[in-house]
C-alpha cells in the first residue's frame, strides 16, 4: 500500500478508537441489522473496487486519446495543485451532493447514507454502489492525477479524509473548542471553512422542523465554505433530535446497495 493509504487507514482508526471509546462505535441507539453489513459492503467496495477502476481506467485510457497531456501539469505549484483539486474534486463533490438531494433518482442512490438513524464513521463511505461510480469527482481526480497531480493528490486526500472523518464521528471534535471564548474568532473561521461535527450533523438530522436540521444544506466535504458560497449554509452549534430520513418508506439491504437493480417491495 502506499503511504497516504496507510495514514488515511491511520486517521479512521484513530477516530474509531475515539467514538468507541467515548460514545460506542457499535451499539448505536436506532441501528437496524441491515446497517452494518451496508456500511461494511458500500466501504470495501468504494476503496477496494471502485475507486482503484476509475483511477486505473483514467490511466490506461489517457495515454490512448491524450498522450500529450501525462504530467503536463507536473511542474505547477503545490499552492495551485491543490486548488485544482480543491475545485474539480471538492467542489464537485458538492453540487454532486446538492443535485443527489435534488433530484429523485440520484437521491435513491444517496439515501443509503442518511437511512442510519445515528451519527458515526461508519458513514463516510456508506453510499449506493452506483452512487461512487457515477460521481464526477473521482473521474476528474483520475485525469488529474494523470496530468501530474499525483503526489499533491495523495496530501490532499490524507486532508479531505481527516476532516470528512472527523465530522461524521459521533464524537465531536469541535464542541468542547466552542466553549473556550479565546477561541470563539478562530472557531468562527473554522466553521465556515471546513465541515465539522456540528454543520455536518444538521445536515443528517431527521425532522425537518427541528431548527438543528438543515437536511437541504450543509453539503460540503472538506469545505464548509462552498455551502457559506452558494447559501446553503446554516450553523446553529446545536445537534440535531434524531437522524436519518422522514416520512419515506422502509428500504432492503438490497436496495440501499444496488438500486435500480434491486427495488424493494412497498
Amino acid at each position: 500500500m502506499r503511504p497516504e493509504t496507510y495514514i488515511i487507514l491511520g486517521i479512521f482508526a484513530g477516530f474509531s478508537l475515539l467514538e468507541f471509546w467515548r460514545c460506542g462505535l457499535f451499539n448505536k441507539a436506532n441501528a437496524k441489522k441491515e446497517d452494518g453489513w451496508v456500511e461494511i459492503f458500500s466501504t470495501v467496495n468504494l476503496l477496494l473496487v471502485t475507486q482503484p477502476i476509475i483511477l486505473v481506467m483514467v490511466g490506461v485510457v489517457g495515454p490512448q486519446i491524450a498522450p500529450d497531456y501525462q504530467d503536463a501539469l507536473v511542474n505547477l505549484s503545490f499552492a495551485a495543485q491543490f486548488g485544482l483539486l480543491l475545485l474539480f474534486d471538492d467542489m464537485s463533490q458538492y453540487w454532486w451532493h446538492r443535485a443527489s438531494h435534488t433530484l429523485p433518482w440520484l437521491y435513491n442512490l444517496h439515501r443509503p447514507h442518511h437511512n442510519a438513524g445515528y451519527m458515526s464513521v461508519r458513514l463516510v463511505y456508506r453510499n449506493n454502489v452506483f452512487y461512487y461510480m457515477m460521481m464526477p469527482g473521482i473521474w476528474l481526480s483520475g485525469i488529474l492525477i494523470y496530468l501530474g497531480l499525483g503526489w499533491t493528490y495523495a496530501i490532499y486526500i490524507v486532508v479531505k479524509l481527516a476532516v470528512i472523518t472527523g465530522a461524521h464521528c459521533d464524537w465531536h471534535w469541535d464542541a468542547p473548542l466552542y466553549r473556550v471564548k479565546a477561541l470563539n474568532p478562530l472557531m468562527w473561521l473554522v466553521e465556515r471553512t471546513i465541515s465539522t461535527p456540528s454543520t455536518h450533523s444538521m445536515h443528517h438530522g431527521k425532522y425537518a422542523a427541528d431548527t438543528a436540521t438543515n437536511y437541504k444544506g450543509n453539503y460540503g466535504n472538506l469545505l464548509f465554505f462552498w455551502d457559506v458560497l452558494f447559501g446553503t449554509a446554516k450553523i446553529t452549534r446545536s445537534r440535531p433530535e434524531e437522524y436519518g430520513v422522514e416520512n419515506l418508506p422502509e428500504t432492503t439491504l438490497g436496495e440501499q446497495l444496488l438500486w435500480p437493480i434491486i427495488r424493494a417491495k412497498n
